[in-house]
């Protein structure tokens, strides 16, 4: 079992305590904050969307999702972020999951694992790339800020219901744009 430093025990607590400033006021402007580094933190976001903290896993919805909202995407990788601090964590696949997609008029949304709604549209795409080992497709759904959420199976089946043919390809529409979902095979 990992042990957090008093530092990054009293960094969990200002990460705990900017999150919970978020509920009802949008998210916390995590981008506009320039904290220093203060080291890494045992959490882990595993690649099924589990966030562990020391190798057991945060049953707290609630504390996942306020950590949710502090999380920030940086060149050197996933963090923690307040006002004064930032703490990196590990994150196996993306940070997010797609585990819902529903149609409002013309737009698809689509809710994540931590609560999140997306509406697909130019500024929030749908990218479907292929695991070049199996040819399996590994859709992403941008969310916020370079997160990404990992569109689940069953939904992903939902979006090739939804989609039409075009000269080959299977083409998903949501708020105008149109989105490659792969070739007809």
């Amino acid at each position: 079992m990992t042990t957090i430093t008093p530092k990054a025990s009293a960094g969990l607590e200002a990460v705990t305590e900017a999150a919970r400033q978020a509920p009802g006021r949008g998210l916390p402007p995590v981008h506009l904050w320039n904290p220093p580094h203060c080291g890494e933190i045992d959490i882990v976001i595993r690649a099924d969307g589990v966030w562990m903290h020391e190798g057991s896993p945060i049953g707290r919805e609630a504390l996942v999702r306020l950590f949710s909202t502090v999380l920030r995407k940086d060149p050197d990788g996933y963090h923690l972020v307040t006002p004064v601090e930032k703490l990196r964590i590990g994150v196996e696949d993306l940070p997010f999951r797609a585990v819902a997609m529903r149609r409002e008029g013309e737009a698809l949304i689509f809710t994540t694992d931590v609560g999140d709604e997306v509406r697909v549209d130019a500024d929030n795409p749908i990218v479907v790339e292929t695991k070049a080992a199996t040819g399996e497709p590994r859709p992403r759904l941008h969310v916020r800020r370079d997160l990404w959420a990992r569109i689940v199976r069953p939904v992903f089946y939902d979006m090739v219901e939804a989609a039409e043919a075009v000269d080959g390809r299977l083409v998903l529409r949501s708020a105008g744009q149109a989105f490659d979902l792969g070739a007809l095979s």
